[in-house]
């Protein structure tokens, strides 16, 4: 049995949607209040989305009411806001594990379950993909039902769009939940989410909203046809405001209230019975059934532990990267009127709301848009503007096409500042930016940066809002900094060069922005063993410093590079394509991530698994200066050269 701290009453277990479908109606309100207490002290442990999840209790109920997994597919736009899913989905003994090293992910995986039929972490996915299912139901001859679930944030990501071109002229079946909480992780904005907000407040919906579950109560005992008539008849002036789907050949319901679990069951049930694709427009609150999270939805998007009665979140103590950037951004824009700051719906997680609480005619928010935010850039960059482009790593993907076509093509100096670069821990293989060294590295007229500490960052901060030539880019990573207090005054980085912090002649340790102060006990560990080893902060990923690296490379018997990147295509590589264009044969030891998605967990503890850790690089370092003759090493730096290892050693 399933108990609650919080009442007396009991339910069966749920232990897949079967349980949930055996369940009286009147149990199902019941259903959703336990579901919020589990979430609420749960998350509290482990952090979690919990705000979106709090908001679509009612609708994941409703849906495995009325639908059946695995056969009918769910496809959930970002699917932070599957944890209720996984509850009723045979999930629920082990969502106390949510986000937890082996444990169960904060996103849908295909892999962690046969009723997640599509993964997801990005937003604007999942109308494209469920379309595609639908499709493919449709050539197979086959009669399962594809729903998907979509926030309104998503309705201003291009893909969208894109997929609701081609709903009518692909399938007849077909049904959309546009969840409109006006909320992505900040609060939307943009032309859609004022055309939602019309909707939901006209009175018409103020009738409908307070009718909704009665009237839908009453028309079920006449039958599909009745309740269809009843729709035409009495929604016209409703539906006036749902002409843009009616347009895209979509039939437009609602907005109806989406905590009412019955209205909802009542309304999906007559939605799978029709013949054209249907978009169910429903009406949610984030974060509902929890004070905290109602009086701050952008907070509990998305967080870490915090206490139930309060939702006090404990200190991350030195400030985070993030904070740094917005506070050292505000300054700069205090004195220099060009500066323009542009995020893509993450005032919050890039630290960007400073800026714009004091600056709010020179910060843009365009939405879960990133193609557009970088063009958008583009444009103010010709105009002789000072566009800071402000995006997780893992979001930037989405606008490489612009970053090579209209940023570097045309020498655009626009500054590319991307938050969460390296492991992002708890969120998992779609959050880690991992990659953007790989896809930046060889587009030309380029600058790609990262900072070892704040003082440094500011620096490269300083020096972006001075250069000129071309886009310029910086990476930095999630969470607090090291602790260094930045300089009162920042200074310019000569472009390209890189900071020989101690001198060496043996081993030369190469240690790229947060990995630096791992080297740098490496260094100390092997110092102590009486090895002459160099220590470099490389700063520039590109151009980099030839001249240090080569120098050293004929200097010492090993270079080990580190960096909190991919492997493949990483910085690592860069060193070895630059000793081998110039003849040089010694070896390079690489430490960083295999050339595989790096799953869910505590950073330290996925590093140690990849072995990125000092132990493994005086290892690996050792390896060159123990023994063996000149020849002997210059084959195995050959060998390492072509090696694809994990952290360094060949797998």
């Amino acid at each position: 049995m399933m108990k609650s701290d919080c009442s007396n009453q009991e339910l069966p277990a749920i232990r897949g949607p079967e349980d949930v479908k055996a369940l009286s109606e009147d149990q199902l309100s019941l259903l959703a209040q336990k579901i919020r207490e589990e979430l609420i002290h749960c998350l509290s442990v482990t952090g979690g989305h919990l705000g979106p999840n709090l908001g679509v209790v009612e609708l994941s109920i409703a849906m495995h009411r009325v639908f059946q997994t695995p056969k009918d597919k769910f496809v959930f736009d970002v699917s932070h806001q599957g944890y209720v899913h996984k509850m009723l989905t045979g999930r629920w003994d082990r969502i106390h594990t949510i986000r937890q090293p082996d444990g169960l992910n904060g996103f849908l995986l295909r892999t962690e379950s046969e009723h997640d039929c599509y993964g997801a972490g990005h937003a604007g996915t999942a109308l494209s993909a469920a379309l595609g299912m639908a499709a493919a139901r449709d050539l197979n001859g086959s009669d399962e039902h594809v729903v998907c679930v979509a926030g309104d944030a998503a309705f201003t990501c291009g893909p969208t769009f894109e997929a609701l071109n081609n709903v009518a002229h692909t399938t007849k079946k077909f049904i959309v939940v546009l969840n409109d909480n006006e909320w992505s992780i900040d609060r939307n904005v943009g032309a859609i989410a004022g055309y939602f907000n019309r909707i939901a407040t006209s009175k018409t919906f103020t009738h409908l909203h307070d009718k909704a579950a009665n009237m839908l109560e009453r028309l079920m005992g006449s039958g599909a046809r009745k309740l269809a008539g009843r729709f035409e008849q009495s929604g016209k002036h409703l539906l006036l405001p749902s002409v843009i789907f009616e347009e895209f050949g979509m039939r437009y319901y609602g907005p109806i209230d989406g905590h009412d679990i019955r209205a909802l069951i009542r309304t999906l049930e007559f939605l799978k019975e029709q013949k054209e694709p249907v978009i169910l427009h429903i009406i949610t609150e984030k974060g509902r059934g929890y004070q905290p999270a109602l009086e701050n939805p952008g907070k509990f998007h998305g967080l870490g532990a915090y206490k139930v009665e309060t939702g006090e979140t404990a200190s991350a103590g030195n400030p985070t990267y993030s904070q740094v950037f917005a506070r050292t951004l505000t300054e700069f824009a205090r004195e220099d009127g060009k500066l323009v700051a542009i995020t893509a719906a993450m005032p919050g997680g890039t630290g960007l709301s400073a800026f714009k609480k004091e600056l709010p005619e020179r910060y843009f928010d365009v939405g879960i848009a990133e193609e557009h935010a970088a063009l958008f850039a583009c444009g103010m960059a010709t105009q002789g503007l000072k566009p800071f482009l402000t995006i997780y790593s893992t979001f930037m993907q989405r606008a490489y096409d612009m970053i090579i076509h209209d940023m570097a093509l045309q020498r655009l100096p626009v500054r590319m500042c991307m938050d969460r670069a390296g492991l992002s821990g708890d969120d998992g293989p779609t959050h880690h930016g991992l990659f953007d060294i790989g896809y930046l590295r060889h587009v030309p007229n380029l600058v790609h940066m990262q900072p070892k500490d704040e003082d440094e960052f500011v620096d490269m901060l300083w020096t972006m809002n001075h250069h000129e030539d071309g886009p310029i880019a910086v990476r930095y990573p999630r969470g607090a900094g090291t602790g260094v207090r930045p300089k009162d005054k920042p200074q310019l980085l000569e472009i390209g060069v890189a900071e020989v912090v101690e001198a060496g002649d043996e081993i030369a340790l190469l240690g790229l922005g947060n990995m630096f102060e791992m080297a740098r006990r490496a260094h100390e560990q092997l110092e102590q063993q009486g090895h002459s080893t160099a220590l470099i902060n490389p700063r520039f990923i590109k151009p980099m410093d030839e001249k240090v690296i080569l120098d050293h490379a004929r200097r010492c018997r090993v270079l080990v590079t580190m960096e909190d990147h991919v492997l493949h295509n990483g910085f690592g590589c860069a060193v070895m394509e630059l000793l081998s264009s110039n003849g040089v044969t010694t070896p390079v030891e690489r430490i960083g991530w295999p050339d595989e998605f790096v799953d869910h967990g505590k950073v330290d503890a996925l590093r140690a698994r990849a072995g990125i850790t000092v132990e493994a690089t005086v290892e690996k370092a050792l390896k060159h200066v123990k023994g063996g003759s000149s020849e002997s090493l210059s084959r195995h730096g050959r060998q390492s050269q072509v090696a694809l290892p994990v952290g360094g050693s060949a797998r």
